[in-house]
């Protein structure tokens, strides 16, 4: 299991567009398409790679965009597993 990060290196580590919901033990990012289709081939993409690094994401697939929410719940909070996981979804979207 990986150790829970405080809220000092949460902020150090976050990557590009992702905030640290404090109150929900979360980091999280909404990111934006030009159209539904182009969110949903994220959605699967990132999908894919939550699969690969066997750390699930939840997100929410609206038109136009996708939320994206990542903790480690095993551990209880943000871990490094999330800020991995931030950062390649960050190089999928780009």
């Amino acid at each position: 299991m990986s150790d829970v990060l405080d809220a000092d290196e949460i902020a150090a580590a976050l990557p590009d567009g992702w905030h640290h919901d404090a109150d929900a033990d979360e980091i999280a990012r909404t990111f934006e398409f030009d159209s539904y289709l182009e969110g949903v081939g994220f959605a699967a993409g990132a999908g894919g790679l939550a699969e690969e690094a066997f750390h699930h994401p939840s997100m929410t697939v609206e038109w136009r965009e996708v939320e994206v929410r990542l903790t480690t719940h095993d551990a209880g909070g943000v871990t490094g597993k999330d800020i991995d996981l931030a950062e390649r979804l960050n190089e999928l979207a780009e």
